[in-house]
């Protein structure tokens, strides 16, 4: 078997060479590693019945690789049936060369456009790295029909945000036979993103979950895809009531850095269950929550950042209108400090200063008035104009209304850096706005009036968002490849903030002052 998977290694590698990233990339190629492989069907072996006969099916085959796993972990007269499918024909037809010789059954076809075979042919186990598509890859009318096909498999719905991953865990639900075991490399982010909760509740309503084990997100299964992986072991059986899957996390399948027990009502009612899988993350208590206190909006999304933000000297260069340019944040490797003051004229106390472009005018009025601008945007239209953002708005050079937050929040943070947390909230006393790899906090009332009444409250409610452990934001963000984090703005308003409380000062129109900020806050 060895010599046959080096063998496979290096078509692989070949045929790779011949795409380029951005090929492979749109059609969610990354070739499963040999060492991966086998740890995944090494496992599969410790859950079959020594006894029982092998029908394997790869619905994603690509060259091979958990074929060729399958062949070194289980011996050749225990396989009676074994088939793969390969969208891509340049891979599909080099692996039925390469298999040639082998009883597989190598088809050159969509998967998910395949009819299932007979209750008798069905397979019982079946291992998988599907596509990661994402859903924006996928026209509209593929995924009304992968949705359609998905739920006449399962019975459940899939969200229209889901990647193609998750309408082939679904489909492949009548390919597996009653009992068969099933075992998908997936990325681990439906177990956090609101698409997710469909393939959770098939998991756990269509099937009994045995495992779900999430690797370390700073070991890279995937070299060439930033992307945190799980791999989501089930039976094709209804679940017992006192079933408890198990949730591990780091290290292999085999030897898992931390594994526990979790019931199957926990999961039912845990919205992020990456955060049962590691050590240290709890769910996310009661009580109030940065929702209460502030309402939470991404930054600008400007369509094209070449083209809408500049600097000073970029603008005076091209004599455009100061007035349709508001002062926005740079990015957050250039902010040295997290508190940024301001100058007298509002906008931040920076060595890198940059302006955002924003006009809701008509064309036709600004190439009247303000020809320079007039040039600048008809220059712009085949590049920027055309970008999906700018292709959605009217006209196409307005920008969202993001007015200054007092606070703001990176997005995305790399672990635990030398800042010792993995997303930085910063103090903005200027009058700056932020891009969208920023997180905006814009104070609810009677909060606003508490600062309005107070500016020294500013720094303490900064110091608050500050001391918020990195394990509490760590457990409502999401999490990517190569320890990469990322926090979207329902995410950030849900993390716990009842100690802003004791910062606000007494009522004075009511005697029970905390009742009364709790009652507003509430209503």
């Amino acid at each position: 078997m060895k010599e046959i998977e080096t063998e496979r290694l290096a078509l692989q590698s070949r045929l790779d060479a011949q795409k380029t990233s951005k090929q492979r990339n749109e059609l969610g190629q990354f070739a499963t590693p040999t060492l991966l492989a086998s740890d995944i069907l090494a496992f599969a072996k410790s859950l079959i019945d020594p006894s029982a006969s092998i029908r394997f099916l790869d619905p994603a085959l690509g060259t091979g690789a958990f074929y060729s796993a399958l062949l070194s972990q289980f011996e050749s007269g225990r396989i009676i049936n074994a088939a793969g499918f390969e969208i891509d024909s340049h891979y599909g037809e080099a692996a039925a060369s390469l298999w040639g010789e082998y009883p597989l059954s190598v088809n050159v076809a969509d998967f998910t456009l395949m009819s299932p075979p007979d209750s008798e042919e069905k397979f019982n186990l079946l291992i998988c790295n599907p596509p990661y598509v994402r859903h924006h890859h996928l026209k509209a009318e593929e995924k009304r029909r992968l949705a359609e096909t998905a739920a006449r498999a399962c019975g459940v719905p899939m969200s229209g945000l889901s990647g193609l991953y998750c309408y082939f865990l679904a489909i492949a639900h009548s390919w597996l036979a009653d009992d068969g075991l099933a075992g998908w490399l997936i990325p681990s982010e439906f177990m956090d993103v609101n698409y997710g909760s469909a393939v959770k509740r098939y998991l756990l309503e269509n099937v009994e979950l045995l495992q779900v084990h999430r690797f370390d997100p700073k070991e890279l299964q995937f070299g060439d895809a930033l992307v945190s992986s799980a791999v989501v072991w089930f039976r094709k059986r209804r679940p017992s009531t006192h079933q408890q899957p198990v949730m591990s996390f780091g290290g292999t399948l085999q030897n898992p850095r931390y594994s526990r027990s979790v019931s199957r009502i926990d999961l039912a009612q845990c919205p992020k269950w990456s955060c049962l899988a590691q050590e240290a993350r709890k769910p996310t208590p009661g009580g109030l929550k940065l929702s209460d206190f502030f309402t939470i909006k991404r930054g600008v999304a400007t369509g094209d950042n070449s083209f809408f933000i500049m600097s000073p000297e970029k603008i005076a260069s091209l004599g455009l209108p100061a007035e349709f340019f508001q002062p926005i944040l740079p990015g957050p490797r250039y902010l040295e400090t997290d508190i940024i003051e301001a100058e007298p004229d509002g906008t931040p106390q920076l060595e890198k200063k940059l302006f955002i472009l924003d006009c809701s005018l008509d064309k036709d009025e600004i190439d009247r008035q303000y020809p320079s601008l007039g040039r600048y945007l008809e220059a712009g239209r085949a590049t920027a104009g055309e970008t999906y953002i700018c292709g959605h708005r009217s006209p196409w050079y307005s920008q969202e209304r993001r007015p200054p937050a007092p606070f703001v929040c990176t997005y995305m943070g790399r672990g635990l850096s030398s800042r010792s947390k993995p997303f930085r909230f910063i103090l903005n006393r200027s009058k700056a706005t932020a891009a969208n790899v920023y997180l905006m906090l814009y104070p609810k009332q009677p909060l606003s009036d508490a600062l309005a009444g107070d500016p020294a409250l500013a720094l303490e409610i900064w110091r608050f968002l500050n001391s918020i452990p990195s394990e509490t934001l760590l457990g409502e963000g999401r999490v990517y490849g190569g320890g990469l984090y990322k926090m979207e703005p329902k995410e950030l308003a849900n993390v716990p903030a009842a100690a802003i409380m004791a910062l606000l000062p007494p009522s004075k129109n009511l005697p029970v002052a905390q009742a009364t900020f709790f009652d507003e806050f509430v209503a």
